[in-house]
Formats: structure tokens, C-alpha cells, sequence
């Protein structure tokens, strides 16, 4: 599939300047495009991550990515999608939140060999003198043109600032800059973007004696079709954060593994990207919808996390409230399919003495006592009766089982119902 066409599978298109130019572009030649993120945080969150995925596509088919991060623009504040001004930050503070986010947007954006630039506007807006901006640039935008932008629109019954009223002369100015600097001729992001990214492509024709051909193309806001909710959202309704002291990676992969049914397919086509478009809709497909959301939470946090911590997560998961397909009957090109049982997870974690298990052997209700997963024997015994217990896996069914020093790994999981578990070690 040429990477036009997938992105419009995977549904990364929502509004373009020339769609037959820029599939022409994307598909037979190579080009240098951009998306900028203003570093109003340290961290960035889920709900920033779409723009994320489509760079690292086109990076993928040969396409070079340029990552700004807006240490100037960050100092104004983006009046788009908000019905209220944002809080000033300090230079120092973005200075610093630029940094943080150059380190996690490494994760997805391969920054090495030229693949990639990763740019700061306040490199080129620091010394820019105001009235030398003011006339050559200024000069290009129509105010009767910025006042039709969906974004002041919408602040302007609330009350717009002239700071937050400069911003798309800012972020017009960046496209200008980036085309002349690096030759880039593209630029990415959310569809609220669309007047501000507009206003660069139009800025580069006015001022450009060449006629440079330049776009942008818009990614449409990710919904819950079942609630009507932008994505991005969950754990208390707070953010979920990319940074694992904000999010923990284990709470990270919850977040994904228990999307909404209704998005599974979605969130697959556009956060699991090493999962081809016909798997991720046969996925969905397959009739065991939680087998989908377990390789949609293990590939988005490979992806955020790095594949080690994915594993631990996904097998962390698995044992305190069972996996999917255990049996792994669901074909899958997901590497969430070579993930084994020794892999090394943090377990509640009992050590028993090898000379429980000597003689006759360590009889299970005791066993299960040790561990404190029974209060008594007669309890333990009534959970092997359920068939309830198991040990790495096989279920225990005979209430007179014993396990025998040489007979049992050194270390195994028992399990008695679906949430409860300790890993076992045998001593010394």
C-alpha cells in the first residue's frame, strides 16, 4: 500500500489544501514536513499522540520529519479549542517542558542520520526585532481573514487577547521559516489547526519569489462514537501521560486495553501501527474483541515504552485478570505473540522452603495457605473443588494434590480465581 493510501486507511485525513498534489508528493518523491507541539507541559499526553502516529508513518516510507517544538509560541499560548486564555509559563519553565518533550517525541521519531530535525522556534524568534516583524510580515495577513478563523470565533465571546490573536501570524511564520531553512513543504496537525496552518501555506506563496508549492493536510479529532467524548481522557478523567512518573506503564497499558468497543478498530488502525490495516479490522473482527484490545495496549505502549516494558505490562495484566487467548489460537503479526511466561514481571512474590516439598510432597490447601490465598485448609480445599486453582497455568482439580521437590519448577504461579495470584519461590 503507497503511504498515501494508508494513511487515508487508517484514517489519518480529515482536510487537505490539494489532494491530488499531495498524494502525488507523498507516494513518488520525498519531502520534508512538519508538526509543531508547544511544550506547555513537560509531558506529552495520549490525546497528543494522532499528529505523533502520522509522522512516524511518513517517516517510515522515506519521508523526513521536522518535530518543532514551540519554546515561542509555548510563551503566547494557543487560542484553539479553548474557551479561556492559558496560564503564562515562564522562559525558564519552557525552556525546560521543551527538552522533556524533545526526550519523549525520541521514542517515536528516529532523530539519527539526518532521518529527522528536531527545531525550537525560539531560535529564530528570540532576536527577531518587532517592528521589522510587524512590517514584513504582518503586512501579508488580512484581519478580516483571521477574524473568520473557527478558533477566534469561537473566543471572541468570551474575550481574545491580542497576545493569543498573533498566534497564527507565529505559527505562519514558522512554516515560512522551515520552508526556507530546511525545504520543507508540508505541514501536519489537528484539524482545529486548519486556519493557522492555512495562513502559512498562503504567507509562503505571498513572500516567496519562486511560487515554492507548499500544503498541509489535517487530522481529524479522534471520538467515542458511544459517548460523544474526545479521546484522550480516562484514568479519573485525568490526562494520560507519557511520562511514566505522571502514568505508570502498567497503567498506561490499561488505559488501551480498556478502550470502548466501539474504537477498538480505530485506535488499532492508528496506534498499532506495525499491525497491518486488514489484520487490525480482522482483529475486531474475530469475535474476541478483548484479544484485539490486548495487542492494541501492548503495541501502543511498545511504541511509548519500549517492547521490554510492553511485555511486562502485558503479562502483568494477563495474570491479575486472565489473558485473551491464552492458547493463542488468534493469528497475529503483533510481536505481543512471542511474549513467553519467563518473562521477567514483578509478582506478589512467597518463598517457601525446599523441605515443604520434600517426602511425600507440599499438599495443596496447605500451599495455598502459605501464600495467603485461603484463610484455612478447608477453604483452600473448596477452591480446588471449584476449579478455581491452578499452577502455571493447569488446573489443579484433585483435592489431595501434592507438589513434590522435582516435580515443580523453582518458581511457578498459582492462581486461585481470576484476580488472585502469587508467584511462588521454592528456597533453599
Amino acid at each position: 500500500m503507497e503511504i498515501y493510501q494508508e494513511l487515508k486507511e487508517r484514517g489519518f485525513i480529515y482536510q487537505e489544501t490539494d489532494p491530488a498534489a499531495i498524494e502525488a508528493k507523498l507516494n513518488h518523491s520525498q519531502i520534508a514536513f512538519y508538526v509543531g507541539f508547544d511544550p506547555t507541559g513537560n509531558s506529552l499526553h495520549v490525546g497528543h499522540l494522532l499528529p505523533v502516529m502520522a509522522m512516524r508513518l511518513l517517516q517510515k516510507a522515506g519521508h523526513i520529519p521536522v518535530v518543532l517544538v514551540g519554546g515561542a509560541t509555548a510563551q503566547i499560548g494557543d487560542p484553539s479549542g479553548r474557551s479561556t486564555a492559558r496560564n503564562m509559563l515562564s522562559k525558564e519553565t519552557v525552556a525546560e517542558n521543551a527538552e522533556c518533550l524533545r526526550r519523549q517525541l525520541g521514542r517515536f521519531i528516529s532523530m539519527e542520520n539526518g532521518q529527522a530535525h528536531f527545531v525550537n522556534n525560539n531560535d529564530w524568534f528570540k532576536d527577531l526585532m518587532l517592528l521589522d516583524f510587524l512590517r514584513d510580515i504582518g503586512s501579508r495577513f488580512s484581519v478580516n481573514r483571521m477574524l473568520a478563523q473557527e478558533s477566534v470565533k469561537q473566543r471572541l465571546e468570551n474575550g481574545l487577547s491580542f497576545l493569543e490573536f498573533s498566534y497564527s501570524l507565529l505559527q505562519g511564520y514558522d512554516f515560512y521559516h522551515l520552508n526556507k531553512t530546511l525545504n520543507c513543504t508540508m505541514e501536519l496537525g489537528g484539524q482545529d489547526q486548519w486556519g493557522n496552518m492555512v495562513a502559512g501555506t498562503e504567507l509562503i506563496r505571498r513572500m516567496s519569489e519562486d511560487k515554492c508549492e507548499v500544503h498541509c493536510l489535517t487530522i481529524p479529532l479522534l471520538m467515542n462514537p458511544a459517548t460523544g467524548q474526545k479521546f484522550g481522557k480516562s484514568i479519573g478523567g485525568a490526562s494520560v501521560w507519557l511520562d511514566p512518573e505522571r502514568t505508570s506503564v502498567f497503567d498506561y497499558y490499561q488505559f488501551w486495553r480498556n478502550s470502548d468497543d466501539a474504537m477498538v478498530e480505530d485506535l488499532l488502525c492508528k496506534f498499532a501501527l506495525d499491525v497491518p490495516v486488514a489484520e487490525a479490522r480482522a482483529l475486531v473482527r474475530s469475535g474476541n474483541i478483548n484479544r484485539a484490545k490486548e495487542i492494541l495496549a501492548y503495541e501502543a505502549t511498545k511504541l511509548a515504552h519500549g517492547e521490554s516494558e510492553a511485555a511486562k505490562a502485558y503479562m502483568q495484566a494477563g495474570l491479575k485478570f486472565g489473558f485473551a487467548d491464552p492458547e493463542g489460537k488468534i493469528a497475529t503479526t503483533s510481536s505481543i505473540a512471542g511474549v513467553s511466561a519467563d518473562t521477567d514481571v514483578e509478582l506478589p512474590t512467597v518463598t517457601l522452603p525446599a523441605e515443604l516439598f520434600a517426602g511425600e510432597g507440599l499438599w495443596i490447601a496447605r500451599l495455598i495457605v502459605e501464600c495467603g490465598l485461603a484463610k484455612s485448609t478447608s477453604d483452600a480445599r473448596r477452591l480446588v473443588q471449584s476449579n478455581a486453582v491452578s499452577i502455571d497455568g493447569e488446573k489443579i482439580t484433585d483435592p489431595k494434590f501434592t507438589l513434590k521437590q522435582g516435580e515443580v519448577r523453582d518458581k511457578f504461579l498459582l492462581k486461585t480465581g481470576k484476580k488472585n495470584f502469587k508467584q511462588v519461590v521454592i528456597g533453599g
